[in-house]
């Protein structure tokens, strides 16, 4: 028993301390950087390797660009569905009497009823409202931008992680590079905590299970 006290205590302990598992593909959210040749510089005001053209739009479109993506999802689904059944029958049968016997007739009769309903009905809601800077990971060749970041909220003794990744069309991208997340396709947002809260579930679990060894 002493065995299985100490087990549990480990276990709330090392709640606090996993990061939680993540859905968002890619796992990286930075790019490992490409070796580039070192260009020389001749000590003028253009330089090749940041040269961008004065009147171009100064929206993300590179690798290693950043995006600022606005959480407003808000979905809702609603299931129902229902059977019912009636099945109803009757039979009668009866013996003739014989011939001078003083027996009357008898007759027998019996009815019977039957019905069934089921009614069954679902509501799920969703709502993620916020807002996370991403990174360009790559660029597809049609100019499609594949993103990934994640943002991470301390909170007294938790950590609160923000994920998202998909891909961006350039088209999608407002001033300040800005998009919404309702324009991102192949989109995974998820927002996990490792907080005292996931503790105290954990802690819950033990405490019905040695309460189902050692019920008071």
């Amino acid at each position: 028993m002493v065995r299985l006290l100490v087990a549990g205590n480990l276990l709330v302990l090392s709640a606090c301390a996993i990061t939680p598992t993540s859905i968002v593909q890619p796992d990286r959210t930075t790019k490992p950087a490409v070796p580039t040749n070192v260009s020389y510089n001749s000590g003028g005001i253009y330089s090749p390797a940041t040269f961008r053209p004065m009147l171009e739009d100064r929206r993300a479109r590179l690798v290693g660009d950043s995006i600022t993506i606005n959480l407003v999802e808000n979905t809702s689904a609603t299931k129902s569905n229902g059977a019912s059944a009636t099945k109803d029958g009757s039979v009668a049968s009866g013996i003739s009497a014989s011939l001078g016997s003083p027996v009357p007739r008898a007759t027998f009769g019996a009815t019977s009823a039957t019905s069934y309903e089921d009614k069954a009905a679902a509501n799920s809601s969703n709502v993620f409202s916020g807002s996370i800077t991403v990174t360009v990971l790559d660029v597809l060749p049609n100019g499609y931008m594949v993103v990934a970041g994640e943002k991470q909220v301390g909170l007294d003794k938790g950590t609160e992680f923000v994920r998202f990744s998909g891909v961006v069309n350039p088209d999608s991208v407002a001033a300040g590079n800005v998009v919404p997340s309702t324009k991102v396709s192949d989109a995974r947002i998820e927002y996990r905590t490792n907080s005292k809260i996931d503790a105290a579930q954990v802690a819950s679990i033990l405490t019905r299970f040695f309460l189902s060894l050692a019920p008071l």
